[in-house]
């Protein structure tokens, strides 16, 4: 047995995000951003056996900016990763950081019973979670 404290992801996670629709533009996305330290959108699932997507404002640089298109006529289903992956909220934060890494991800939703509870990221696991655990107890 490890004596190691087991930090779990819901430990760690936002709860603060903000949802989109696939079809909305991204000039109504991003008006519709409420949370200033947003860095992703999660895109809304059309229906029960749909799957949730991810649009990174990364995508909105490289896809819309760079390429000078008008965010109002770009379509956010166009840009987004669907299905994206998600992580459960219980589940240790070493495994959630070796998923990222396996994946090249940087942040992902998560999940509880398939609904999205929050998002996480590898600044959330490193700061909240590495700094908590080496706090003494």
């Amino acid at each position: 047995m490890s004596d190691r404290q087991l930090i779990r992801v819901r430990d760690v996670m936002k709860t603060n995000f903000d949802m989109v629709d696939g079809m909305d533009t991204v000039q109504m996305a991003l008006e519709r951003m409420i949370h200033v330290e947003t860095k992703s959108l999660i895109v809304k699932k059309r229906n029960d056996d749909d799957e949730y997507g991810l649009v990174m404002l990364s995508d909105i640089a490289r896809q819309v900016l760079a390429k000078d298109r008008a965010p109002e006529r770009v379509n956010i289903y166009e840009i987004m990763t669907k299905p994206a992956l998600t992580v459960s909220s219980s589940m240790d934060i070493r495994y959630c950081a070796r998923i990222f890494s396996r994946f090249d991800l940087s942040r992902a939703p998560v999940v509880d019973n398939r609904e999205i509870v929050g998002i996480v990221s590898y600044t959330d696991m490193v700061l909240k979670g590495l700094k908590t655990k080496s706090e003494p107890s």
